[in-house]
Formats: structure tokens, sequence, C-alpha cells
């Protein structure tokens, strides 16, 4: 007798570049487990390191896209404090692997994207989200202080204030106002939308420069780090280094013989 495979936590499919991560834990609402963690620094790193790969979509299965922590583990009392903030620290070798990609990473969001969800969300470069999406800083419902980037990623993104706002309210965020404060970049209507939605802009993407787009998102993402003069420096080595590649090369002549450019978007 034989007994079927449980499930992977995070399902991983590979199509014309586009590289879909679904957090694949339904009946936890896809709470982060260490199923999920452990599986998600592989596929993450898997990203990072394979070329092929040129653009990573990350969504839920079963109509949520993250609820948080796995509320199952902090009651379990296997880690005390010190247990827990080891277990935090870690799952940032992967997070950072995440905002550091040099490559877009696009969250398809659909249901609640809730504590360490929000998180996993705005460590994307675009979130699209149904109307029915919800963004919440839920820690301090529960007595906890955000995770996942939150504190990093959120001001940087609506403004200290605003973030403050957010996290110590901790109201919920629906897919309007998201958009309206720039975390969301498109609302759709339902799941099936979304998923087209993420796969057309996926595939947009898919046609930059791969090396453009890396060294212009490493800047970015130090920028309010940096002062204008260290960005100077870099906005300048990155320019060197675009230079000379094949896609560059290509676009000037491309411009010159008055023909389509690889990306538009018009």
């Amino acid at each position: 007798m034989t007994t079927d495979a449980p499930a992977p936590a995070v399902l991983s499919t590979l199509d014309e570049g586009i590289c879909t991560l679904t957090l694949n834990q339904p009946g936890k609402r896809n709470a982060l487990t260490t199923e999920i963690r452990l599986r998600l620094t592989e596929l993450v790193q898997q990203a990072r390191d394979d070329a092929n790969i040129r653009v990573v979509v990350l969504r839920g299965a079963g109509g949520a896209f993250c609820s948080g922590g796995d509320v199952d583990a902090m009651l379990d009392g296997a880690l005390n404090g010190p247990g827990w903030r080891s277990r935090i620290r870690k799952q940032r070798e992967w997070l950072d692997m995440l905002i550091e990609l040099e490559k877009p990473v696009i969250a398809a969001v659909d249901g609640p994207a809730y504590g360490a969800g929000f998180g996993l969300a705005l460590a994307a470069d675009f979130i699209l989200a149904t109307r029915r999406a919800r963004f919440c800083a839920v820690f301090g419902r529960v007595g906890l202080a955000p995770d996942l980037g939150t504190m990093y990623l959120l001001p940087r993104i609506v403004g200290r204030q605003r973030a403050k706002e957010i996290v110590f309210t901790t109201r919920v965020i629906h897919a309007t106002e998201a958009r309206e404060l720039g975390l969301a970049f498109q609302v759709l209507e339902d799941g099936n939308a979304l998923d087209q939605a993420a796969r057309d802009l996926a595939l947009r993407l898919c046609a930059t420069s791969p090396v453009a787009f890396g060294v212009t998102k490493n800047i970015m993402n130090q920028s309010f780090e940096l002062d204008a003069g260290a960005m100077a420096d870099l906005e300048a080595y990155a320019q060197a280094v675009c230079h000379d590649t094949d896609y560059h090369l290509d676009a000037l002549q491309r411009l010159r013989d008055k023909q389509t450019l690889r990306l538009s978007w018009d």
C-alpha cells in the first residue's frame, strides 16, 4: 500500500523565462510555516543563480497570498525569546536574496497579505492585487513588532509618517487604497485576471536588459542610504557596465534603422 507524497510547500514553474512561485499551504492560508520558509530559501537562491529565469512571480494558492506567521508554531512553546530571535534573523537569508534579486519580482496578491505576508509582498518590485486583496501590518494586534522587512520596506514606499499610522493602527488596507498609496501597481477584478495581468507584466519585463535592470535595481535599493555624490558615482559605474552590452548595441542599431525597440510601454 502506498501513500501519496505531500504536496510541495511552494510550487515552482518556469515558462518563457517566468518563474512562478506559489505558496501552497492553503489550509493555513499560506502562513510562513517552516516548510514554506525552507523551500523559499532554495527557490529564491535558484532564481538568483539561473540565467534562464528572467522574472519571478510570487503568488498564493487557494485565495490567500500569505496570512503571516504560523500560529501553530508560535503556540507550540518549542522556542524561547532568543530562539525566536534566531528564527526571525535566519529568514532574512532568503528575504535579503529576494529584495536584492537583480531581476524583476512581481507579487500577485489575492486575498490577505497579513503580517509577514505583507512584508513578503513589499519585497517585490511590483504588487498586483485583486479587489478582494487586503494588506495589514497585523503584528500589534498580537503584541508583536513588525518583521520580514516591513519596518524597512514600508516607510520607503509610503513615507515614514504613513508607515507609522499603518503599523500602529493595524488597520486593513483594501486594494483601492493600496493603489492610491503607491503600494499596488494595478488592481484587478479577480484571480483569473490577476494571473493574466501578472503574466502580461512579466513578459514585458522579460524584454528588459538583464544587465541594465540588475544594476539599476541594485543602485535604487541603496538610494535612501547614500548621498547624491555616491549615487552619481554608481550611476557612472552602471552606464559603463551597460554601455558595451549586446542589448544596448542592438537597441542603438534599432534606433538608427527606425525599428521597434524590444522594450516598449506605450
